[in-house]
């Protein structure tokens, strides 16, 4: 079951009856002449009970979907035999950036097509941080094409045979029919976006295959291809959008989609230490460059490039994906360089999907996982997509299913939740803070800039768990179903 979040019926209904319940039944006309007599009906305001603790659920069965629970949550000395996850705020680790999504070409060409008011209630859905909506405050973008772009292109495509040095022909002109004017009302909406920006692809003349599909940077290009990342980034300035950070290839050890480029280790580490960093630096910008952007089986690659002395000031970071690999390798590139950032750019769910193993996989792995190996951020990949899994690149992903599918209706998908469950309460500026892992139920814990707390978690059991949270010596008992998620605040 997935739920529309631009069916505005049953919200207003909502609105009507909360906060009352209606208790009482019209009974079944007995002959077509007479109307039935009706029953009384009888108002019972339903009254919030008092808690310390709002409680946000989402189940594998999906009846609640990021719902918040009406439960009295109260602090009390009372000890009892559940296990506890104790907080500690104490102990902190890592500044969090934000959590969201990789808005692809696609994505924002199905919400841009959307009439101006389910456009609006969408975007409002996902990046406004009052009411309901979820507050994502993190997002990354392709610098060119991505494979879920309806076709690959890059900002300088000429006819085949000729270059372009001076990048006279440089142009974002096919990002302004729709991710231009989406990007600016999300801006619009939250305007402290932190947004992330990935190529897929250099220019075909600048690469060794001439293709979209796999080759290299040829050497001769590396000094050409840092300024097209300067063009891009004063482009999008002018535009009103600012790009927090930059990784300078998407996969680089993934040359068959398409778009696609490989660059290995010590071909990045050259690239950012003889060209791309001096140029941003020439130009003024303050972007970062986060390196890697791949998967978590290769940690050797961002050492490499961190274990480049000359590369290395230029570096703010290491990006991951996991498609391969354990999270715990985030933990092994920090440890090795605690003063540079870990970031998690990517992951996809593929359709049609498996709403509960999707939803615990991505939690365990991501929102916990990531987080408590130090990453600053958390994105899931697609926003959007057609309920065809459409646009997508001749080669590019065919099931890659959005957050959100975009057809009749507007649907909400297992990576919505999984992303929201975070997103609404650990706001950029957020702390992580210490808590202990009992048996079956992962959790991470943060400490936002107004001085709540923020736990969240999961139960990875087949059952029902009840657990203790334990802060300043009290606790607090809760439930989770097996396999269901929870956000704790106080």
């Amino acid at each position: 079951m997935r739920r529309s979040i631009i069916s505005l019926a049953p919200l207003f209904l909502c609105l009507l009856l909360v906060p009352f319940i209606v208790v009482g039944c019209k009974k079944k006309s007995g002959n077509g002449d007479q109307p039935a007599p009706v029953a009384p009906v009888v108002v019972v305001p339903v009254k919030p009970l008092k808690t310390d603790v709002a409680f946000w659920l989402t189940t594998p069965d999906q009846f609640s979907l990021f719902q918040k629970q009406n439960e009295s949550l109260v602090f009390t000395a009372t000890t009892n035999q559940f296990p506890s996850v104790e907080v500690d705020t104490a102990q902190t680790f890592q500044t969090i950036d934000g959590f969201g999504y990789t808005l692809t070409g696609g994505s924002a060409s199905l919400i841009n097509a959307l009439p101006a008011s389910a456009k609006d209630a969408v975007l409002r859905d996902l990046f406004a941080v009052d009411s309901t909506y979820i507050g994502v405050s993190y997002l990354r973008i392709s610098i060119g094409a991505s494979d879920l772009s309806a076709s690959a292109f890059t900002y300088n495509d000429i006819p085949v045979g000729q270059t372009d040095p001076d990048l006279l022909q440089f142009s974002i002109d096919k990002e302004r029919t729709d991710l231009v004017p989406v990007l600016k009302k999300i801006l619009a909406i939250y305007p402290g976006m932190k947004i992330l920006g990935s190529p897929w692809s250099a220019p075909l003349w600048m690469k060794t295959s001439a293709a979209f599909v796999g080759g290299s940077l040829k050497p001769e290009y590396y000094p050409t291809y840092a300024r097209y990342f300067v063009k891009y980034l004063q482009a999008m300035q002018a535009e009103g959008i600012t790009i927090d950070a930059i990784t300078p290839q998407n996969e680089p050890l993934h040359g068959g989609n398409n778009p696609s480029m490989v660059m290995t280790a010590t071909e990045q580490a050259t690239f950012i230490k003889n060209h791309l960093g001096p140029a941003l630096r020439a130009a003024g910008l303050q972007t970062k460059i986060i390196i890697y952007d791949h998967n978590a089986d290769r940690p050797d690659y961002p050492l490499t490039v961190l274990n480049d002395a000359a590369a290395r000031p230029f570096v703010d970071g290491s990006a991951f994906h996991l498609y391969a690999g354990n999270i715990s390798a985030l933990s092994q590139v920090r440890d090795a360089y605690p003063d540079k950032n870990i970031y998690f750019t990517e992951q996809w769910v593929g359709g049609p999907g498996n709403f509960a193993g999707d939803l615990k996989w991505h939690v365990e792995n991501l929102v916990i996982g990531a987080t408590r190996n130090w990453s600053r951020n958390v994105l899931e990949w697609n926003l959007a997509a057609d309920p065809l899994y459409r646009p997508y690149t001749a080669g590019g992903c065919s099931t890659c299913l959005g957050a959100l599918t975009v057809g009749a209706s507007v649907l909400k998908n297992v990576s919505y939740y999984v992303i929201a469950h975070a997103s609404k309460f650990v706001r950029p500026g957020s702390v992580r803070i210490a808590s202990n892992l009992p048996a079956g139920l992962p959790n991470v814990a943060f400490k936002t800039p107004e001085g709540k707390k923020v736990l969240i978690v999961l139960n990875t059991s087949a059952t029902v768990q009840n657990f203790n949270i334990k802060f300043n010596g009290k606790l607090v008992t809760s439930s989770l179903a097996g396999g269901a998620v929870g956000t704790y605040t106080w």
